[in-house]
């Protein structure tokens, strides 16, 4: 009998996707539907989120044994390790969280252009994979439609997983085969087969026609805005996808990198204002200041209002900076901790439209304000929709773009506690933050001034700063996003317990909180702070 080689089958580049609509097609998922058939990033980001850096050190020490067992003895077998090292103790909710909020992400980025052009030609749409249905099943039927995904089982007890497989084990393959068998009872088979390797073979031969996707590492990824649905909210701390070799280098830089955020954090707090800006750009945080700053207002005159698109908490951090001024800011949610280090105030709004207009106006008459009406963070280059209360409250309103870069850690976090988030942004080697002052609002462009709606100001005033910043507008709110990426309506919980999403655990909190005990009554510029100290698990 003939052995069947790769060279049976033609590549995918081959296959027309024309007149598909009332075909059905599978396909293998590393190496096929992604372009990367390394499934070792996907398992360190699910141990990164829902173990801490801990338990990515722990599947980084059993990876060579996985690989080892994945080229020698069976590719089941390695990814059995992986499974363990990375998934055994946690929560199968946390899991389903992470792969919603966190993964989708990343397998977005490395989509394969060939294989996708053909499955989204194709009318029913199936994905098998070695991997566990709980990781990719959210990403494949949320963002690619899939309308079944064949995977691994996890074995659960009381909720957590075992770090086994139930089943018949992991599915890689003769095994893939025989679930394609019994999902289809036989009756009929998938016109198109798409695989990338042997093991991929078994399945192949079920199907009317079999694609190769030939390994090709320098092809581009398919863009976020050509899927069914473009990915705008996701979360996690961690930016790059983490190789074996990244997600060390992360790990031997943490250390480092907590101090680093300590001193920067101690420099921009505990300095007066003028001051802050240089000494952060002597610690690697460069500031790029764009447009004329507007003067301090007189003692006879209000406040200006600046407007900001929301990237991270430090927003009006940066913008005092920019400024080289302390401003207000309003705030709809902030941790304890934040506002505890920040080193300007902060004035929470209680998002009862009556009481936080009188207070607005009330700080106008004191100074300026800065305010995100966005109400959270967004990452993508999208812009949500802008509250509209700031419009009716002033006519002196100055638009601000802001944008920032990581290049290893995010500084906001959905799931996570973001007391966190100021300690994670400048955990990153250089951030960057940029700060844009727009033109002031024309008069014409106001309430009072023009006999403009709220809402049209608001909108005008967010299509000026999406201009800027080459963003899209769009009319998602705060609670799409967290329900979205977290299931909640966005509030900030004051008493947190237990282990942090993607932060590390409770002996992060610890140190945290410990080193914030001195902090209670030090001089930051030309303020006191006087706050109750918090402690764990109050």
């Amino acid at each position: 009998m003939a052995r069947t080689s790769a060279s049976s089958f033609p590549s995918i580049q081959t296959c027309s996707s024309h007149n598909r609509h009332d075909q059905t097609v599978i396909s293998d998922l590393n190496g096929s539907l992604l372009r990367s058939p390394s499934t070792f990033p996907y398992f360190a980001l699910t141990a990164f989120e829902t173990g801490g850096p801990l338990r990515l050190l722990f599947l980084l020490f059993l990876y060579p044994l996985s690989a080892f067992l994945h080229h020698f003895v069976s590719e089941s077998a390695g990814i059995q390790v992986l499974i363990f090292a990375s998934l055994a103790g946690a929560k199968l909710s946390t899991i389903e969280s992470v792969a919603r909020a966190v993964l989708s992400k990343f397998y977005v980025e490395d989509l394969h252009p060939e294989t996708w052009r053909v499955l989204s030609a194709c009318g029913r749409r199936y994905v098998v994979t070695e991997n566990p249905t709980v990781m990719v099943e959210p990403f494949l039927k949320e963002y690619l439609e899939v309308d079944a995904v064949v995977g691994t089982e996890l074995g659960v007890y009381r909720g957590r997983v075992t770090g086994l497989v139930r089943g018949g084990g992991v599915l890689a393959g003769d095994k893939k085969a025989e679930a394609i068998s019994k999902l289809f009872g036989g009756e009929s088979v998938p016109e198109i087969g798409i695989g990338d390797q042997k093991s991929d073979f078994a399945f192949l031969k079920l199907c009317k026609e079999s694609y190769m996707v030939p390994a090709n590492s320098e092809l581009p990824a398919v863009s976020s805005i050509d899927l069914p649905k473009p990915i705008i909210f996701h979360d996690g701390r961690l930016v790059q996808k983490p190789t074996p070799i990244l997600a060390l280098l992360t790990i031997l830089y943490l250390p480092f990198a907590f101090f680093l955020s300590l001193l920067r954090i101690v420099a921009g707090s505990l300095l007066p204002v003028h001051l802050a800006l240089p000494a952060l750009r002597s610690l690697g945080v460069r500031i790029i200041i764009q447009g004329t700053p507007p003067p301090p207002p007189s003692s006879s005159s209000s406040g200006v209002l600046f407007i900001l698109p929301h990237r991270t908490l430090l927003d009006p951090v940066f913008l005092s900076f920019s400024l080289r001024r302390p401003i207000t800011a309003l705030t709809y949610s902030l941790s304890r901790l934040s506002e505890l280090i920040s080193p300007i105030n902060t004035v929470r709004l209680t998002r009862h439209r009556a009481t936080d207009a009188a207070a607005i106006k009330n700080l106008l008459n004191q100074g300026d304000l800065a305010i995100c009406p966005e109400g959270t963070t967004c990452r993508e280059p999208f812009l949500l929709r802008f509250s509209a209360l700031f419009a009716e409250l002033t006519d002196e309103i100055v638009p601000v773009a802001m944008n920032v870069r990581m290049s290893m850690f995010y500084g906001t976090t959905a799931r996570g506690w973001k007391g966190l988030d100021s300690f994670y942004f400048f955990m990153n080697p250089r951030p960057v933050y940029e700060v844009s002052f727009l033109s002031k609002l024309g008069k014409e462009h106001t309430c009072g001034g023009g006999g403009k709606s709220s809402f049209q100001v608001a909108n005008h005033v967010q299509r000026m700063i999406a201009m800027k910043l080459s963003y899209e507008c769009t009319s998602l709110t705060r609670k799409d996003k967290y329900r979205i990426l977290a299931g909640t309506d966005g509030a900030v919980l004051e008493k947190k317990k237990g282990k942090l999403a993607g932060g590390g655990g409770k002996y992060v909190v610890r140190v945290v909180f410990y080193l914030s005990s001195f902090w209670e009554k030090i001089p930051r510029g030309r303020f006191w702070v006087k706050v109750p100290r918090l402690r764990v698990g109050e």
